[in-house]
């Protein structure tokens, strides 16, 4: 099993691109796949998003404290529109075109009214027609610009502070549920926080430290599938009002199976840690986004995909991965690679004419791999060019 100290000097969690993976794709089979593989309830991929989001982003920000004392929250908002906003609104961009030379023109499609509550990320209030998926990104930008302030910003919490905050946090969403839209998204969010803290923590890694034995992880990732596939629709019953505790146990789950991923020992992570899947998980932000037009235009293109069926799901999820592919390497590679530039030099002239220190250089190469799953899985080595960071 993994000690604490192994754990803290992990810079690199390459199965958890492979969750990703596995997420975008269940999410691309729920839309496109048909009645065949309803039990398959891919729409709960989004919870393994929300989960691992919240996981990496405050493991991010808890080794930055550790090692300097304090989160830079300017570098934490630099870093993420650099990575979200770039390919989010290239691909906004695509769909508006695309959906102006359609017959129906962008007015007739609904495009008009709520393009500029998604240029916001108020997507989860104004769906827009080929971009649906975007209300995910709205009830993430928003964890991202409010948890890092409560957490980081407002002076140095303990462990028992920190860890109060998140639990209390996920309580007060789970009771918003029936009276609140999306409050129940951002509960999966905030216990990947919690796990993050916990784990941070000596004692707190020593009480969960048996989920890092592969017999464990496999256990939890078995009882996973059983409950996944177990319900006709699994998440219409998650967001029923009597559905919060099973939707927090499910997503409970999916955490505990995080530190066997992280460890990287056994078969489930082997699997999640192979090259296709990596490569999908890189890509699986783009991938994610680009569903809704992809799908429409091989409908009108090949009628035979205009109906949901496995060959649909396949043929959505091949096309969609040639254009995230395109995407990842057009967009978000170059724009993330800006974006450390422009953190290099903000520290640079903080730092003065020494410039930067071979401390904060190190610590600039771990805040980019450690901040999203993409990133997770890049050495520390590996150039510029090559870093799916996120």
């Amino acid at each position: 099993m993994m000690t604490h100290d192994e754990y803290l000097a992990t810079r690199r969690f390459p199965a958890l691109d492979g969750v990703r993976a596995v997420a975008a794709v269940l999410v691309i089979v729920f839309h496109h796949g048909g009645p065949g593989w309803v039990r398959a309830n891919g729409w709960i991929g989004v919870h393994l998003f929300f989960v691992l989001s919240g996981y990496l982003i405050t493991t991010l920000a808890l080794r930055e404290e550790a090692r300097t004392g304090r989160v830079s929250l300017p570098e934490f908002y630099l870093r993420r529109a650099f990575r979200i906003l770039p390919v989010y609104y290239v691909v906004m961009g695509v769909v508006v075109v695309f959906a102006y030379f359609r017959e129906m023109g962008l007015r007739a499609s609904g495009i008009v009214d709520t393009l500029p509550w998604n240029v916001i990320f108020l997507g989860e209030y104004y769906h827009m027609p080929l971009f649906g998926q975007s209300w995910t990104l709205g009830v993430e930008q928003k964890f991202y610009v409010v948890w890092p302030l409560l957490a980081f910003g407002l002076g140095a919490l303990g462990f028992v502070k920190r860890l109060s905050l998140s639990v209390g946090l996920v309580a007060v969403m789970l009771a918003l549920i029936p009276f609140m839209q999306y409050a129940g998204a951002y509960s999966p969010i905030l216990i990947g926080c919690t796990l993050a803290i916990v784990l941070h923590h000596r004692k707190g890694f020593a009480a969960l430290r048996v989920f890092t034995h592969p017999v464990a992880g496999l256990a939890v990732a078995v009882t996973l599938v059983a409950v996944q596939i177990g319900f006709v629709d699994i998440a219409a019953f998650l967001h029923d009002d009597g559905g919060s505790i099973t939707g927090t146990g499910y997503v409970l789950l999916v955490a505990l199976l995080v530190p066997s991923l992280v460890a990287g020992a056994g078969p489930v992570a082997w699997i999640l840690s192979r090259r296709p899947m990596r490569f999908v998980g890189a890509r699986s932000y783009s991938l994610y986004l680009v569903d809704g037009v992809i799908a429409t235009g091989l409908a009108g293109a090949i009628p035979q995909f205009a109906s949901h069926r496995t060959l649909t799901a396949v043929a959505v999820t091949v096309a969609g991965l040639l254009a995230a592919d395109l995407l990842h390497r057009w967009v978000e590679v170059p724009m993330i690679d800006v974006g450390r530039r422009v953190i290099a030099r903000r520290r640079a002239t903080k730092a003065g004419p020494a410039g930067e220190t071979a401390g904060s250089v190190e610590a600039a190469g771990l805040l980019l791999l450690g901040e999203t799953v993409e990133a997770a899985a890049v050495p520390v080595s590996a150039p510029a060019s090559a870093q799916p960071a996120g």
